[in-house]
């Protein structure tokens, strides 16, 4: 093997590293788009712009924004700001004569 075959195994080791990552986060972001869905009555593409719009607000990556709501759908545990942030961005959806609702579940008000 040469050197310059050596070093293209390792670039392609490194691509299918990235690879899978991108599949993992793109499963996690996926099920947080679908929690939004089902629990602010919001269009799959209401959903993204959610997530896109907590994390704008939140200075959070996207993916992470995801995985906190990922977990809050288990635990039933999430951050006030992102409660706060999804709770704005609903709000917002609403307002813009979409179906979302005005209260994220789990709040004081349920």
């Amino acid at each position: 093997m040469t050197h310059s075959d050596a070093d293209r195994i390792v670039e392609l080791e490194a691509e299918v590293d990235q690879l899978k990552e991108a599949v993992v986060s793109h499963a996690v972001v996926d099920q947080a788009i679908g929690m939004m869905v089902a629990l602010g009555r919001v269009t799959p593409g209401q959903g993204w712009q959610v997530l896109k719009d907590v994390s704008q607000h939140t200075n959070i990556k996207l993916r992470n924004v995801a995985e906190l709501i990922v977990i809050w759908g288990r635990r039933g545990e999430i951050p006030p700001d992102i409660r706060a942030a999804l709770e704005e961005s609903l709000d917002l959806e609403e307002s813009l004569d979409r179906y979302g609702p005005t209260q994220v579940p789990g709040t004081a008000g349920d």
